[in-house]
């Protein structure tokens, strides 16, 4: 893929090799993973507790189906933030770093899935517990379009505007 220069994707500005692009690509994923890991974990552990409330007895059969959903969503999530260290530990210096970043790459996709429907959850059940049903499914709507707002459409703007220059 390298050019005659050097540069592993010609016209970028960068004068770097495949290997420099995929370790740089690499570590920029590696930085993603904690912003979100940090989130995911913290909100997992207050999911987890939350079940050692006094008031958790007094959940409904719809609020405690939504709490038990979002636990196994909220670890599931944190498990896919950590795959692809995993990944990389088992397939450490194979020559596979190509293959690495492309995983980490989908994985960290899923994970923010996973983050926005564990976001999401959560309003609807605390908003459900505080305010009632109609207040929980307004505000999880709320977050939901707030978060594919920010998360897909403004990204998917601003990839468009850059590719029209």
């Amino acid at each position: 893929m390298d050019d005659a220069d050097g540069d592993a994707v010609p016209g970028d500005g960068r004068d770097e090799t495949e290997t420099e692009r995929l370790d740089r690509n690499w570590n920029e994923i590696l930085q993603e993973l904690r912003v979100i890991q940090t989130g995911t974990q913290i909100l997992t552990g207050f999911l987890l507790a939350a079940a050692f409330q006094s008031r958790f007895e007094e959940l409904d059969r719809f609020q405690l189906t939504v709490y038990l959903s979002l636990v196994v969503v909220a670890t599931l999530t944190t498990a896919l933030g950590l795959a692809p260290v995993s990944l990389h530990r088992r397939l450490f210096r194979q020559q596979a770093k190509e293959q690495i970043v492309r995983y980490a790459d989908r994985v960290l996709q899923a994970t923010l899935v996973g983050v926005a429907l564990t976001l999401t959850g959560t309003v609807l059940l605390i908003f459900d517990l505080v305010a009632g049903p109609t207040a929980g499914f307004i505000a999880a709507g709320a977050v939901l379009v707030m978060l594919a707002l920010l998360w897909l459409l403004v990204p998917s703007r601003a990839r468009t505007r850059m590719s029209a220059r």
